[in-house]
């Protein structure tokens, strides 16, 4: 995404560039990518103005007044090509004179002249895709850039005329740093990480890029929220959502982090244009800060936050998570262009925020209230898929929102996007695109008489859950497993939650019913503590790994396993065991490696050899880890067809396996400070519909390191 004055830009379609004129409100589509557009930027020159769109094909330079002239002579417009074949590109800028455009693309960072193809120097240093780069304004031919290292930061400081490496930091946060701004003011730099965690070091000669401050943004909030909650003592119960969320958070609700995705300068000028204190502001520096909850103001004098906004308080904003967001750095009427785009749809909206009103409602005894009805619809206007929305406060309009339904807009498609529930009768997610080989493939002749009397008298569709609603937290019942304390090393719901399987470290699996009100079963038989439970899709057999290195495949119905591998098979614990491609292959991990197995189970006995089992399972391939002496976690989706594995192992990594291709296709380096013990998928659910994006997410966790949510798309 990118912001310039009334101008915004962002991908249409994916490969179509659309700058959208809040003026005029009218879409300028701009075509010249055959991949997604991954990266904008607006010129530093208002006149001409300048744009600049990659993706991993090919970066263009658009001149905007060129094209707005040729599409009304109904020619189609053309940008210049100026480099092709870089890579995944990530971030480009252009030099303070619009000469040069530096692109980030992968480990390295190329400049290329902004008027024809060509590299002028190809910077490299970097051990992991750079994030964000920036020019010095002050001192020429220098940039500076910040990248996902292998420990997930780093600066660098290049002077790309002679392509020299001058400074390199070292390791500052174990999170990825993903933003930057230079202060020409003060001279300073400003980098944000994924955590909510601003450095500010100084560029001055003489001071050696030392360190000036330190900012963790969950801390300014706490404080801020303090501080206006002491402010409207007197006001009753007219207190911000803000401070509510924070401060008055239920014990056991989710706490979201703060990724810093845009630092940009902030015109708070305008907000003393009548003031006495004008003078302490010209003084004094401001900044934006874009997370994806909201926005922030920092005051760079004291490093505190001056005003804040949060998507979540406003009801007809349909964003509520932010994937990406961009600003226009000089307010225009005292007002700020905001552009931001959802995390988990296809949506994009634009906000127009009143800056000295928003400054004014937190700063002074009028504070805004928390009922929604403050908030209401005063104009609507339609326009094809976009509709303007404006929210009114006390008087004065401090928040617009135009929301851009983009990809709505003359699309045609084959395939129509749906959200999707997997309820019992689904058996494939609608995936269309035709496998890279045939290594396997799903059988979908099944006979009649082949379906499952489970599934046949259960006929009912699931209760939606609402998704307004939150997540329980309240504990409803609790019962003890055993006489004496046992661990519990692993539980596992069944597909439509009706039942919940439980392994104990007694050697012991039991069985309940969702409501915990029976025992269903109890299953013994290992000879080591159950390490891991694992349901088929049809409810009728469950798998489970032990200590004693063998794994079991049980039959519901039977207290006798149908399936016992023994110590024999694995060199080592199977530490994890699970049901894959809906129930046509068994996934188990085995020291640094996992097992692919085919299997055909038979639970009939032969009188005369009965302890011979009829069940038969073969391997059909190992896929080692990278890198690691174990594997502590591995993740698959059986509900539906998908050929994605996850594994996660002691060297604090996260792998991803494509089992179409049959080999690993990425690796996500220090994902946790310690070993990732739990990997969770999106693996859908007979109980609330979700939007197809959000299949792309999965999670991790370590010991004392939180919870963390993943997107596949990026990897970040």
């Amino acid at each position: 995404l990118a912001c310039s004055h009334h101008q915004c830009a962002f991908p249409l379609n994916q490969n179509e560039l659309c700058i959208w004129n809040t003026v005029t409100a009218q879409p300028l589509r701009l075509s010249g990518h055959h991949y997604s557009i991954s990266a904008l930027s607006f010129g530093s020159k208002i006149n001409p103005l300048l744009v600049c769109s990659a993706s991993r094909e090919r970066v263009v330079v658009w001149n905007l007044e060129e094209c707005t002239q040729k599409v009304q002579e109904g020619l189609t417009p053309r940008g210049i090509v100026i480099g092709t074949l870089l890579g995944m590109v990530l971030h480009v800028r252009f030099s303070p004179d619009d000469q040069q455009v530096a692109v980030c693309a992968g480990n390295r960072i190329y400049m290329l002249s902004a008027k024809s193809e060509a590299i002028l120097a190809e910077l490299d240093g970097h051990l992991a895709p750079v994030t964000a780069a920036e020019f010095c304004t002050w001192e020429k031919s220098m940039l500076i850039s910040v990248s996902e290292d292998r420990t997930f930061k780093a600066r660098k400081v290049w002077d790309y005329s002679t392509s020299q490496l001058i400074y390199q930091s070292g390791v500052l946060t174990a999170f990825p740093l993903l933003s930057l701004l230079i202060d020409e003011e003060n001279k300073q730099i400003i980098t944000g990480c994924a955590e909510g965690q601003l450095w500010i070091f100084s560029l001055i000669s003489d001071h050696n890029y030392r360190c000036v401050a330190h900012i963790n943004l969950k801390k300014e909030q706490e404080k801020f929220c303090n501080k206006v909650r002491k402010s409207g003592k007197g006001i009753g119960q007219n207190t911000s959502k803000l401070c509510k969320t924070n401060i008055m958070r239920p014990e056991g609700s989710v706490e979201t982090s703060l990724p810093i995705l845009l630092i940009e300068h902030c015109d708070f000028l305008v907000c003393f244009h009548n003031e006495e204190n004008i003078s302490s502001a010209l003084n004094t520096s401001y900044f934006w800060i874009g997370s994806s909850t909201g926005l922030l103001i920092i005051n760079l004098a004291n490093f505190e936050l001056e005003a804040s906004l949060a998507y979540k308080d406003y009801s007809d904003l349909s964003i509520r998570f932010a994937g990406s967001c961009a600003l226009t750095r000089k307010a225009v009427n005292g007002k700020v262009l905001c552009l931001i785009t959802s995390m988990f749809e296809d949506m994009t909206a634009v906000l127009e925020v009143n800056l000295a009103a928003l400054v004014r409602t937190q700063q002074s005894d009028f504070l805004l209230c928390g009922n929604e009805n403050s908030l209401s619809v005063i104009a609507r206007v339609v326009m094809q898929c976009n509709t303007s929305y404006f929210f009114p406060f006390l008087n004065n309009h401090f928040f617009r929102v135009v929301e851009l339904n983009y990809f709505a807009i003359g699309v045609k498609s084959t395939v129509k996007d749906q959200p999707l529930v997997f309820h019992n009768k689904i058996k494939s997610s609608g995936y269309t695109a035709a496998p890279q080989m045939t290594m396997f493939s799903p059988n979908n002749n099944l006979k009649k008489n082949e379906v499952s009397k489970w599934k046949t008298s259960c006929k009912c569709k699931s209760k939606e859950y609402p998704l307004e609603s939150s997540p329980p937290i309240k504990q409803e019942k609790e019962i003890s497993v055993t006489c004496k304390p046992t661990p519990i090393c692993c539980i596992q719901y069944s597909g439509d939650g009706d039942m919940l399987a439980c392994g104990l470290a007694d050697k012991t699996v039991l069985i309940f019913n969702s409501n915990l009100t029976d025992t269903y079963k109890v299953f013994s038989g290992p000879d080591g503590a159950v390490n891991s439970v694992g349901w088929s899709h049809d409810k009728k057999w469950l798998v489970s790994a032990s200590e004693d290195r063998t794994l079991r495949v049980w039959s519901v119905c039977n207290n006798e396993p149908a399936l016992i591998l023994g110590k024999e098979k694995f060199h080592k614990t199977v530490r994890f065991a699970q049901f894959y491609f809906i129930d046509a292959f068994i996934l188990l991990c085995c020291g640094a490696e996992f097992h692919l197995l085919s299997f055909h189970l038979d639970t009939t006995k032969d009188d005369l050899k009965r302890y011979k089992q009829r069940s038969v399972c073969k391997l059909v391939q190992k896929f080692p880890m990278a890198s690691t002496m174990e594997i502590t976690s591995l993740s698959a989706v059986n509900d539906f067809y998908s050929y994605i594995v996850l594994t996660a192992g002691s060297n604090r990594a996260v792998e991803v396996f494509d089992l179409n291709a049959g080999c690993s296709t990425a690796v996500i380096p220090e994902v946790h400070t310690r070993s990732v013990h739990q990997i969770c998928q999106n693996k859908g659910s007979s109980f609330s519909t979700q939007q197809p994006e959000a299949y792309n997410l999965f999670m991790t966790t370590a010991a004392g390191d939180g919870i963390k949510l993943w997107d596949l798309r990026t990897l970040r």
